[in-house]
């Protein structure tokens, strides 16, 4: 004999499997979420280390011996009495 599959019993079951589908939906959704999240969290870490290596450089630059320094280094600027030494190796070596 066959038994006669209700109408009721066919909404059930397209109303069961709907519902499974949105469960899976939203955990495929809850687990791109914390993804994005965890990822977010890296790039905020980064950002955070790259300012406070940049305001320990401003700090940094407001000294007088930094000051002092990059005008020597940049300006080839040298103090009364000193001699100053020209090397011609190390542009010799980078060509």
């Amino acid at each position: 004999m066959k038994k006669k599959i209700s109408f009721k019993k066919i909404i059930l079951a397209i109303l069961v499997v709907y519902m499974i589908g949105i469960f899976v939906n939203q955990q495929v959704t809850i687990g791109r979420v914390k993804e994005e999240k965890n990822q977010k969290k890296q790039e905020l870490s980064a950002v955070k280390k790259k300012n406070n290596e940049l305001q320990d450089q401003v700090q940094m630059s407001k000294s007088d011996g930094y000051i002092e320094k990059i005008a020597r280094e940049k300006l080839n600027f040298i103090k009364k009495g000193e001699t100053p030494v020209i090397n011609n190796s190390s542009k010799e070596s980078s060509k």
